[in-house]
């Protein structure tokens, strides 16, 4: 999803499903993270959670950086490519939070891919309204209102993750 919402964004001018794409990106980096700490013990998995914060607090910074170039530098997205791809994203997103709400209360690495998906759910409803809201005025500001608030969003999941994590490693110790 990430290749597909990333692409699509680029093809069609769009913020919002850059944004989301990249967090997508970020998704599969911690699980893929999580993944590896399920086995180990508490203070490495207090350091995924943070390495996992960490990149989540980098590429919401980053997408807040390509909001307020492309207010300087851009024209309208096209709303129904954003519609169209972002309505699958939110499929396969809804799919994963729930293979993950069991473990929403588990490890804290665990916890940090069911935050991550959690965002995705939320940003992939808030593109597919900027879409809809694109479509019918070619209004572009819809689409980077949307960008700007995944990236606020994204930085506010990472201080949480990294303050389970913080918790996580000092009761590790």
């Amino acid at each position: 999803m990430f290749v597909t919402e990333v692409t699509a964004g680029i093809l069609v001018n769009s913020a919002g499903l850059i944004a989301d794409g990249l967090d997508m990106l970020s998704d599969a980096s911690v699980y893929a993270i999580a993944l590896a700490a399920i086995e180990r013990g508490g203070r490495f998995k207090a350091n995924a959670a943070t390495w996992s914060g960490l990149m989540l607090l980098i590429l919401g910074i980053g997408l807040i950086a390509e909001v307020i170039r492309r207010v300087c530098d851009g024209s309208p997205p096209d709303g129904g490519w954003m519609i169209a791809v972002s309505l699958v994203a939110l499929v396969v997103n809804i799919v994963v939070l729930r293979l993950l709400s069991r473990q929403r209360s588990a490890e804290v690495n665990l916890r940090a891919a069911w935050i991550f998906t959690r965002a995705d759910v939320v940003a992939n409803a808030a593109v597919i309204l900027s879409g809809l809201a694109v479509l019918l005025t070619s209004n572009r500001y819809f689409d980077l209102v949307v960008g700007a608030a995944i990236g606020v969003y994204v930085v506010r999941e990472a201080f949480e993750i990294l303050r389970e994590a913080r918790k996580a490693r000092a009761a590790a110790t």
